[in-house]
């Protein structure tokens, strides 16, 4: 798969997929005879782990470890499991967190409709 197509599916612009290759968040893509990059199908499950990771507030720095430690292997299982165990752990407190927020909205919302509207100032 080109690059374009690749943006196309994954919602990344090619600008961003370039740019986690130079940063090494993405394994640099072979290029096909027309010196083009050439990805193969299972990159867009890697960005869409990436996505994933991005979204719950991972840092970048986080996921380039976790991507170093991707390439490594099966010898860097352990310490993959255990990066993503420790975000999950953060993921969860920032969930907790919202959820209280979201009590206190719910709490707030709920008032407004203890109190009559006045419709002649509307």
């Amino acid at each position: 798969m080109r690059i374009g197509e690749l943006a196309a599916v994954s919602g990344l612009s090619v600008h961003t997929i370039r740019y986690y290759e130079r940063i090494g968040l993405m394994p640099v893509a072979s290029r096909n005879g027309s010196g083009h990059r050439s990805y193969a199908p299972q990159t867009l499950a890697w960005i869409e782990f990436l996505g994933r990771l991005k979204t719950t507030g991972m840092p970048i720095s986080e996921m380039l470890r976790y991507a170093e430690l991707r390439e490594r292997g099966v010898d860097s299982e352990a310490e993959r499991q255990a990066l993503l165990m420790m975000h999950r752990k953060a993921v969860r407190a920032r969930v907790a967190e919202l959820m209280e927020c979201l009590d206190v909205l719910d709490a707030k919302i709920a008032g407004y409709g203890e109190h009559p509207t006045i419709k002649a100032q509307q």
